[in-house]
């Protein structure tokens, strides 16, 4: 399998090509940095991606608070993630990095408070 990914990790966005299969990287290319190679090849084994939403609130002057995982969340499974914050309703008072939801879907992530609620 061949699989073609920009880079995110600085602002040169390198076109990294990996191709293996499963876990099983034969060959990589496209990076300009170490790190670019490193963030290709997480991305082909296992991709993970920060989660960044918001909950809502039982504040009528503040409906939402801005929410992230504070470690990377397994891209498939940021939906069931989903799933379980959209329920979730906070009452005051929150402070940032306050934690929302311990432990997201078992994935060791939290979902902390990104912003503040009085």
């Amino acid at each position: 399998m061949k699989k073609e990914i920009i880079c995110t990790v600085c602002p040169m966005g390198c076109h990294i090509t990996v191709e293996g299969e499963a876990d099983q990287i034969q060959s990589i290319s496209g990076y300009t940095c170490k790190r670019g190679e490193e963030y290709g090849r997480q991305e082909f084994i296992s991709p993970v991606r920060i989660l960044t939403t918001t909950v809502r609130t039982d504040d009528r002057k503040q409906e939402l608070l801005p929410v992230r995982s504070n470690r990377p969340v397994p891209k498939d499974r940021i939906m069931d993630c989903m799933e379980i914050i959209k329920k979730v309703e906070v009452k005051g008072p929150v402070k940032r990095y306050d934690v929302i939801v311990e432990n997201i879907c078992g994935c060791g992530a939290d979902i902390v408070a990104s912003g503040e609620l009085k």
